[in-house]
């Protein structure tokens, strides 16, 4: 391997470690081919990715990463399993693997920049894992809600039994006896309406009254009537 391809190979792992929410350090020793593709089989299932690079060039690319803390657990044959996925159960299947075959011991990790011994790899791999998590928080957050509904249901109910026995008793509804109506005045009598389209202002002709004044604008008596002779004498 020369320089070029050393340094493609730091960046690599560098970027690796950056990304990756959890870094385990494993020792490989005594693990065949054929077990090395089934553990990497099995951890691509957890977004985790199963890797052996030389020590010394890990050592750098950990510094280069920010992970100085890392370069304790490259001491001999060592693999490191970079996890994007789910930490728990990443670490489970490599717990898992381990005690089926005795192989594959923990020797620590790195995670949000702190590092993890061997015995805190364990206890992560005893963790359920997050789908089992999420399950648990949202029954946690559900459970005061069921109680609330189941509250409010038992609230409800009780009203509409009371709602009840309160019709049955007549006190509400249309079943019980009607107050009694307060006495309203009479209307008072309307005026009938003047006949012949009057008035109701129009005052009443007074019977008592005399003969009814001619209008100074009537036509008055001829001034020189004709007498009775006169008009028998034009005739003939």
């Amino acid at each position: 391997m020369n320089r070029d391809q050393k340094a493609a190979v730091i960046e690599e792992v560098a970027v690796q470690i950056t990304d990756a929410e959890a870094v385990y350090a494993v020792d490989y020793r005594g693990t065949s081919v054929p077990q090395a593709a089934q553990l990497r089989s099995q951890l691509r299932d957890a977004d985790a990715r199963f890797r052996v690079v030389k020590n010394t060039l890990t050592e750098r690319a950990a510094d280069q990463a920010g992970a100085a803390g890392l370069k304790e657990y490259l001491a001999g044959p060592t693999a490191l399993v970079f996890v994007r996925g789910d930490a728990a159960a990443a670490a489970k299947t490599l717990s898992d693997f381990r005690r089926t075959s005795g192989l594959l011991a923990f020797k620590g990790g790195w995670m949000g920049g702190d590092v993890l011994s061997a015995e805190q790899v364990d206890a992560i791999a005893r963790l359920p894992s997050r789908e089992i998590l999420y399950g648990r928080l949202v029954g946690m957050v559900a459970s005061p809600l069921t109680g609330l509904a189941g509250a409010l249901g038992g609230l409800i109910g009780g009203l509409a039994r009371q709602l009840q026995q309160m019709a049955e008793q007549g006190l509400v509804g249309g079943d019980g006896p009607a107050p009694a109506a307060e006495a309203a005045p009479a209307p008072a009598a309307e005026t009938p309406p003047a006949e012949d389209g009057g008035s109701e202002d129009e005052p009443a002709a007074d019977p008592d009254a005399g003969p009814a004044t001619t209008s100074p604008d009537a036509p008055g008596p001829h001034p020189d009537p004709a007498s009775p002779n006169e008009e028998t004498q034009e005739a003939q």
